[in-house]
């Protein structure tokens, strides 16, 4: 059930996943969740949000992370073996 939360529609905020019936992109969700707010608190700043939908949104991102792809993140220079 949780699938047909999100959708992504190239006519909608430029296809990014969003919460179905709503301009709120996956992407949204997960940098306030990264910034610290909680799920009450997106809850109230977008009422057409709720758990369930902020819950199908965070399986959604562990789902495409989940994918055969390696994201190269950058390295200090201390982390590099000799």
């Amino acid at each position: 059930m949780q699938r047909n939360l999100i959708q992504s529609d190239p006519a909608v905020m430029m296809g990014k996943p969003i919460i179905a019936g709503t301009r709120i992109t996956v992407e949204l969700i997960l940098e306030k969740l990264a910034a610290g707010e909680g799920i009450k608190q997106l809850i109230e700043e977008h009422p057409s949000l709720s758990e369930e939908k902020i819950r199908a949104a965070l399986a959604f991102a562990s789902g495409a992370l989940r994918a055969d792809v390696v994201y190269p993140t950058a390295r200090r220079k201390s982390e590099i073996p000799c």
